[in-house]
């Protein structure tokens, strides 16, 4: 009897647990389930089932299965979906702090950017979207991104009349148009077939994107233009982070910032193989760029989007962030 008893208030306290253990799900556009943000948000899920006991847990739904990142957006903000990773540029029409970490030539390292949002102006800037319905929880790095052409970019004058891709954005319209080089913006599908026909004369990415969409196939001169290092941001929906108590806020916002570490290092072993294979393959690396001559040429980008003095200051933090 008193063995039924146990296992009666065993089973009564088993269904108590799991009716309290949440899944959140997590949306990514990226395509390999190794990609280090995909990877990164599946640790920051077994740190938090560590720590809660279980009744935490994350669900990432990468290769875009819930939508484009706009969609998916959408759907975190009105609560329907919990939590995004997304690049930093999807942010920028709706949380105008988000355009900071965005500009060009505003770090002047990885190691720097990294600081920079460790720090309180990366704070500042997570804390931006709230009104937007969305809690920032952490910042994934992107790497750099770098100009690629069929000839070296090693100064200003090098880019004049270059047609290059650029993402759909009116700020990389404006960083590629003060380069005096003509953009192209263009869905990242096309630019492959666009650099092998002549189409467009170079594009703009990081090395494992150079990599991994095989643009080192069709261009082999990969210059360190290193003139946008814009991070990726993971985010939760306000309406679900305010249901939750104070101390299990707490642990969220902890286990981001320890996905963050993970991610680095994901990040730095990625861009290490890709950068073996684009130098194998034969690609020309220029790291004897000007970048001084670029710096000099965004100060039209910074007025037309750097347009408050809000903005302003925390484009000043962050360049005096040592």
């Amino acid at each position: 009897m008193k063995a039924t008893l146990k296992l009666t208030a065993l089973a009564a306290g088993l269904l108590a647990f799991s009716a309290q253990a949440v899944e959140l799900r997590s949306a990514d556009v990226h395509n390999s389930d190794d990609y280090p943000t995909v990877s990164a948000v599946r640790h920051m899920s077994e740190v938090l089932a560590k720590q809660s006991g279980g009744r935490y847990t994350i669900k990432v739904f990468n290769k875009s299965a819930l939508g484009s990142e706009k969609e998916t957006l959408d759907q975190v903000k009105i609560g329907a979906l919990e939590m995004n990773r997304v690049n930093i540029s999807s942010l920028n029409s709706l949380c105008p702090k988000s355009l900071v970490p965005t500009m060009p030539f505003l770090f002047n390292s990885i190691p720097h950017m990294r600081r920079v949002l460790d720090g309180p102006v990366g704070e500042e800037v997570l804390k931006g979207c709230e009104s937007q319905g969305l809690v920032g929880l952490a910042f994934y790095d992107s790497g750099a991104r770098s100009v690629y052409a069929k000839k070296a970019v090693r100064t200003l004058a090098d880019t004049k009349g270059m047609k290059i891709r650029v993402q759909p954005s009116d700020l990389w319209v404006a960083v590629a148009n003060a380069m005096g080089a003509n953009a192209t913006p263009m869905p990242t599908a096309e630019v492959y077939t666009a650099l092998k026909t002549g189409l467009i004369d170079a594009a703009e990415n990081n090395i494992p994107s150079y990599e991994g969409f095989k643009h080192y196939e069709a261009v082999k001169v990969y210059s360190y233009t290193e003139h946008s290092m814009a991070p990726e941001m993971l985010v939760i929906s306000r309406a679900v982070f305010d249901k939750m108590s104070p101390a299990d806020q707490a642990m969220f916002r902890a286990a981001a910032k320890e996905s963050v570490t993970f991610q680095r290092q994901k990040w730095d072993e990625q861009e290490a193989k890709a950068l073996d294979v684009v130098l194998k393959s034969g690609t020309q690396l220029v790291k004897d760029v000007d970048k001084k001559s670029f710096q000099a040429a965004m100060q039209p980008v910074y007025a037309k989007f750097i347009n408050t003095p809000d903005l302003q200051r925390l484009v000043k933090a962050a360049q005096d962030t040592k």
